[in-house]
């Protein structure tokens, strides 16, 4: 069976003191999302996520909202690597890298990703407000951290330019969904190798 023929999806529970999520993707899906995660901008940039990487993706969350939003955002991000990790199985067939620069207004932010196996995180992003509504800024990296981490992902976020807070989030996801997008799809050429001359990804 290549592996353009495994259905290539996954889901993952995780439940702490702090927080409750439930998590399911579809890699090779149309971007359908179903996103509840109590913050209202985060909800937002998980939308786009799924939707410009053709990810279908499910995802509730309870959290300790009443303290802040940060364990609920980056226990999401843990949920949502782990299940993409899940999801992706040995890589066979992937394209593996991808790299974007994608406008937004007077926005423009890069996304370079490696699906590698080896977890890694750059993001140079400054924001020029401290809050987008009531979300605060710091916790775009956050969530990339923790995403980046548990999907085994090799990830670098810039953004190179922007002057509204909202543009620059709303940017980054946007541009790390299409690079998502493209290193996850499979390469017809090589549906049945794993793309690394060491035979695995790890």
């Amino acid at each position: 069976m290549t592996q353009s023929a495994v259905n290539r999806s996954a889901s993952i529970t995780r439940k702490t003191n702090e927080t409750d999520i439930q998590v399911s993707v579809t890699i090779d899906g149309t971007g359908r999302a179903k996103i509840a995660t109590g913050i209202g901008f985060f909800d937002h940039m998980l939308d786009q996520l799924a939707r410009h990487s053709l990810i279908d993706m499910e995802i509730s969350a309870r959290g300790d909202l009443h303290i802040d939003d940060h364990h609920t955002v980056e226990d999401v991000g843990i949920a949502l690597g782990q299940a993409l990790h899940k999801a992706l199985g040995d890589r066979k067939g992937i394209r593996r890298y991808a790299s974007i620069d994608l406008p937004m207004d007077e926005t423009l932010s890069r996304a370079a990703l490696d699906v590698s196996g080896r977890p890694f995180l750059v993001c140079d992003i400054a924001f020029t407000a401290q809050r987008i509504g009531t979300f605060d800024t710091e916790l775009v990296r956050e969530f990339f951290q923790a995403f980046a981490q548990h999907g085994a992902l090799t990830l670098h976020i810039a953004n190179l330019y922007g002057a509204n807070s909202h543009h620059i989030a709303e940017s980054c996801f946007k541009a790390v969904a299409r690079a998502l997008r493209a290193a996850c799809e499979i390469d017809p050429r090589m549906a049945d190798a794993v793309p690394s001359t060491k035979g695995m990804l790890v």
